[in-house]
């Protein structure tokens, strides 16, 4: 019986991971949520789970102190944006394995995170559908510990193109905020999906999959697939490529990564192959997504650019959704953004909390400046 902490539990991530929990009793019990601002609901799930509100946990750094106090084998980040940087820490720091759904603290915390995924008992999983992906197929593929790069030719990272593939930037100039979060594959929370539409998350996907894995960003790519079945791939030094497929269905990462390095047996994502009928692939449009191309730029910079970039990014996101943006907006004030980064190292925490700050405030102004 693996206990597990579940952090932002009310979120998509984490009411699907609960689902994953109930469905699964004789694997998982559940030990500790957090929630940010829907406390009856979170109340509520923790009732049906037999927990006290002890173990209820508001905000990110309740989250953390939850994960550092509390007994338990495995914690769920689900905490949406760099807030989740705490939470991330504590379950290293504590040698848990931390099946990871928060993709921005490694992306804006990768310096600091990196060195305490050698903490005796840790573990990192990744629960994002393409970086599980990689996993599985680097797992399948191995010729050593999962990781192993000198036999890796590339990770190519699958997007569904959201919902504007195809569309010209001309045709984009005007798109609403619902458009923007009519996502055509995948049941996310509005920020991810609103990166999901500008290509953003794939960005962001690359300089993770750069973290989790020590892949170059040369031998990263990205291509389109809009039915999101195959949800990533790895490419050998001899040509040979591992895929993992199943349909667009959250739960499956969720319970790959809460029962690794067991596998659960609810087939969640199950393919039905008497009605699948194509697979299509094609290159991402970087001159009307660029945001796909920004994301490399940080991550090639590297230090504190990727924090920087993700700062920006979800203030930006954040004003599309406001409705004082527009959706063309979003990677032009990223692009202003980046090139007001100052080359700060990512030396700590604290530097880290710093950086986030200052781009911020920098991509407010910025936004406020067009009027």
């Amino acid at each position: 019986m693996r206990k597990v902490i579940v952090l932002g539990s009310t979120g998509s991530i984490g009411t699907q991971a609960l689902e994953v929990i109930a469905k699964n009793p004789d694997l998982f019990q559940l030990s500790g949520v957090s929630y940010n601002s829907s406390a009856e609901l979170a109340l509520k799930r923790a009732a049906d789970f037999g927990l006290s509100s002890d173990l209820v946990a508001r905000g990110p750094v309740e989250a953390a102190a939850l994960v550092r106090g509390t007994e338990a084998d495995v914690v769920l980040n689900g905490i949406t944006g760099s807030a989740g940087l705490a939470a991330t820490l504590a379950a290293l720091e504590t040698g848990k394995t931390l099946a990871l759904a928060n993709k921005e603290s490694l992306i804006a915390g990768g310096p600091v995170v990196q060195p305490l995924r050698a903490t005796p008992g840790a573990e990192l999983v990744p629960v994002d559908s393409e970086h599980c992906a990689i996993h599985q197929c680097l797992r399948s593929g191995q010729v050593g510990p999962v990781g192993l790069v000198e036999r890796v030719g590339r990770l190519v990272l699958t997007a569904s193109g959201g919902p504007f593939r195809g569309r010209s930037a001309a045709d984009l100039a005007a798109v609403t905020v619902d458009e923007a979060l009519n996502h055509p594959t995948w049941s996310m929370g509005p920020k991810i999906t609103i990166d999901s539409s500008t290509l953003m998350n794939k960005g962001l996907e690359v300089i993770e999959a750069h973290e989790l894995f020590g892949v170059g960003y040369d031998d990263i790519d990205v291509v389109v697939h809009p039915q999101s079945v195959v949800h990533s791939m790895v490419e050998f030094t001899d040509g040979s490529t591992i895929a993992q497929l199943s349909m667009p269905d959250m739960k499956l990462p969720i319970g790959y990564a809460l029962a690794y390095p067991d596998r659960i047996a609810t087939p969640f994502g199950r393919i039905d192959w008497s009605t699948l009928r194509r697979l299509d692939f094609e290159p991402p449009d970087v001159g009307t997504f660029r945001c796909l191309g920004l994301a490399y730029e940080a991550g090639r910079i590297g230090g504190s650019a990727p924090a920087w970039l993700n700062a920006a990014n979800e203030v930006a996101v954040q004003a599309f959704l406001d409705r004082r943006l527009t959706w063309s907006g979003i990677a032009e004030v990223l692009e202003e953004c980046l090139e007001l980064h100052d080359g700060t190292p990512a030396t700590s925490v604290d530097v880290v909390i710093d950086v986030d700050r200052r781009s911020r405030r920098v991509a407010e102004e910025l936004i406020g400046s067009r009027g």
